[in-house]
């Protein structure tokens, strides 16, 4: 018996040894397969991903899993939520190029196009010469001093203006790098906003983009149009001017300044022939504390008395009027590595006096505060 147990056993292990090796030449040869793969693959092709995960908490009670107010960025108070999900494939080549974004999650459900909301833009270009592409399709905005997403801002949350001017666009772009330092771009586009006309008309818009030093860079962009219907017995041509200015102080305290003006004709509140105007100013720094730390703080204001942009309420004095805001945010950032970061922040809003748009215990207030993490990771 007990030589028949060895000998059984033998087998077993001689049995259990073929199939390991059977197993690791099987995983080698797949293992090969996948690096001859992409081996294969032309550098021309880039492909890239992001995810970004939070928490985020609201004083302001607009129930349970409810975009809130200004809900873009972490729009659901108290529960965990993916802000996003996107993948991308870029090709450049000599002569063409091209990429497309596609997106999921919260971020993209509450503040992105009802129309084609998987797309975060869709464009293909042709160099016309050395310096000039011309690009046509959908495009992520060239307005704004912020950028869409978490990992392209030095904040989490985005500001007010951010959240009201235009996050995507459709059209052609001309482009014009004279050299390294200076970008020119002429946009022709369906309008402000949107993938999908509302009207015969056409928008415009200009990128002026001056790297001054490699420590600093301003920028001017603007956008031109009119969205009323091709029926609207009046005609409102907004005008959006955007100033942005990067610099870094020191080693390690960098900051970035934005200037926003909006006018747009027959728009006044209290005389609808005249021009009504929105002001806004970001002002955002952060500190390196050491490589892998930093604390970043975020000064905003907002003023839209006509509700050009924002929506029109009637106020304490039961007067009609858009909103006015001013907004100040704290973080604090550690990078795990180049591509990640885990964010705590917090922020507060104040809404004029006379203005109470939110409600904390049951009782309505001008004011709200946030408090937010996100986790996020990009990888190509």
């Amino acid at each position: 018996m007990n030589k028949l147990l060895r000998v059984g056993f033998i087998c077993f292990i001689t049995a259990a040894y073929i199939v390991f090796c059977s197993s690791a030449v099987a995983q080698q040869k797949d293992s090969s397969l996948i690096k001859t793969v992409i081996a294969k693959v032309p550098e021309s092709f880039k492909f890239s991903g992001y995810v970004d995960a939070y928490y985020a908490y609201y004083t302001d009670s607009v129930g349970t899993n409810k975009n809130q107010k200004f809900g873009a960025v972490s729009p659901k108070s108290n529960q965990f939520g993916i802000n996003i999900v996107q993948l991308t494939a870029q090709y450049s080549a000599d002569r063409v190029r091209a990429i497309a974004t596609l997106h999921y999650g919260d971020l993209p459900s509450a503040a992105w196009s009802p129309v084609y909301n998987m797309i975060q833009e869709a464009n293909a270009g042709v160099r016309l010469t050395k310096k000039i592409w011309l690009d046509a399709g959908f495009f992520k905005t060239h307005i704004g001093t912020e950028g869409l997403l978490p990992k392209d801002n030095i904040t989490s949350s985005v500001s007010i203006i951010t959240f009201y001017e235009p996050w995507w666009q459709s059209g052609f772009k001309l482009t014009y790098t004279p050299n390294d330092k200076f970008l020119i771009c002429l946009h022709v586009l369906n309008g402000y906003n949107t993938y999908v006309e509302a009207n015969k008309s056409k928008s415009i818009g200009v990128s002026l983009a001056y790297t001054f030093s490699e420590r600093g860079s301003i920028g001017y962009y603007n956008l031109t149009g009119d969205d009323s219907p091709d029926n609207s017995a009046a005609k409102h041509m907004r005008f959006l001017n955007n100033l942005v200015f990067n610099y870094q102080l020191t080693a390690k305290l960098k900051t970035t300044i934005g200037v926003d003006y909006i006018s747009q004709q027959r728009t006044s509140i209290s005389d609808s022939s005249k021009t009504a105007s929105v002001y806004s100013a970001i002002v955002t720094f952060k500190y390196q504390l050491k490589q892998k730390y930093g604390v970043y703080a975020r000064g905003e204001m907002y003023s839209d008395k006509d509700g050009v942009l924002s929506p029109r309420i009637i106020n304490t004095d039961n007067k009609a009027t858009g909103y006015v805001v001013n907004g100040a945010t704290l973080g604090f950032e550690y990078k795990p590595a180049d591509n990640a970061y885990i964010r705590l922040e917090g922020r507060d809003l104040i809404m004029d006096n006379k203005e109470k748009i939110f409600r904390t215990d049951g009782s309505n207030t001008n004011s709200r505060i946030e408090a937010m993490i996100h986790i996020g990771i990009w990888f190509q």
